[in-house]
């Protein structure tokens, strides 16, 4: 539900901001975000005996050195329609709308054997060129038996299974005797 709501504000607040400006408003509700994994600070967010007022202010001294007038104002009306704990869901719409807008994305390449950068960068290349966009993958070592490719916003996912090409190679041979 607040990734719709967050949405209505990503798109009234597309409205009234450049590019510049609307990026810049994404890192820092980017930075907001991460103050909501703190249990205590989400915490003080959801409690109903803190007024409105005085959580938009807590938030409002966090982004004090941005020096937005626009992020404040905006801060403050998320405060007024009692909207601040949709921050984290903003901070995500807001992204996925530049990306959307400029055609840039980031992805992820899993894999349990390491991976060298410029084949990384290579496979972020060509996946850029086949859906016309520009994809940037970081690689993060896991235990997935294989490789996999994870675009989210794009809605790409690849993966090869060293277990699962095993089996289908055996199924085939099987299938040809």
């Amino acid at each position: 539900m607040s990734e719709l709501v967050a949405k209505r504000y990503v798109k009234a607040l597309k409205n009234e901001v450049d590019s510049e400006s609307l990026t810049n408003i994404s890192e820092i509700f980017s930075a907001l975000a991460l103050s909501f994994k703190d249990k205590n600070f989400k915490n003080v967010i959801s409690n109903p005996s803190i007024s409105s007022l005085d959580k938009a202010n807590i938030i409002l001294d966090a982004v004090k050195s941005a020096k937005s007038e626009k992020v404040n104002n905006f801060i403050k009306l998320l405060g007024e329609n009692k909207r601040l704990d949709i921050i984290p869901s903003l901070a995500v719409a807001l992204k996925k709308d530049i990306a959307q807008s400029t055609n840039t994305y980031q992805g992820v390449v899993y894999s349990d054997s390491e991976i060298d950068a410029s084949i990384v960068k290579n496979l972020g290349d060509g996946l850029g060129k086949k859906y016309n966009s520009s994809i940037t993958l970081d690689f993060i070592k896991s235990d997935f038996d294989g490789v996999k490719v994870d675009v989210e916003d794009l809605g790409i996912e690849i993966n090869f299974s060293k277990s699962r090409i095993n089996d289908q190679i055996i199924e085939h041979i099987v299938k040809a005797i």
